[in-house]
């Protein structure tokens, strides 16, 4: 029997733009390299890389050197674009997603202690590989 939620469907969609789901492994992991964001998203690095871009102009983030990597921080106080949701600030989604956006203070590289976050960093409480992760 087809319900409503099943059957033939068009399939290919999903809930969260590309735009979204980098901000997301931005907010995860601020030090993490464009290629391991491609790959997590399904992009392209050439992909990625532009949304990053798009992100840092429209303010959603910002790009610091660390040695020979890059680090972003991201703008906890930014809002939405779409009308039907400006109202509202991206810390929520991401905080439901990534966990919430820390704001201790930035300690040198190579000097974060275990438990220890950098500004930026984002706590991550989803299960790790060991545990099963539920489909969003």
């Amino acid at each position: 029997m087809e319900s409503e939620h099943t059957g033939h469907r068009r399939n290919g969609w999903t809930f969260l733009t590309n735009h979204a789901r980098v901000l997301i492994a931005i907010a995860r992991d601020p030090g993490i390299r464009l290629r391991d964001i491609a790959v997590d998203c399904g992009l392209t690095e050439r992909t990625v890389q532009a949304i990053v871009t798009d992100l840092q102009a429209d303010g959603y983030l910002t790009r610091t050197r660390d040695g020979r990597r890059n680090r972003y921080v991201v703008a906890p106080g930014a809002r939405f674009r779409h009308p039907a949701e400006a109202g509202h600030e991206i810390a929520g989604l991401l905080a439901y997603l990534a966990g919430p956006l820390s704001t201790q203070p930035t300690v040198p590289t190579g000097e974060v202690r275990a438990g220890e976050m950098r500004a930026g960093d984002v706590r991550n409480d989803t299960p790790d590989d060991s545990e099963p992760r539920a489909a969003v």
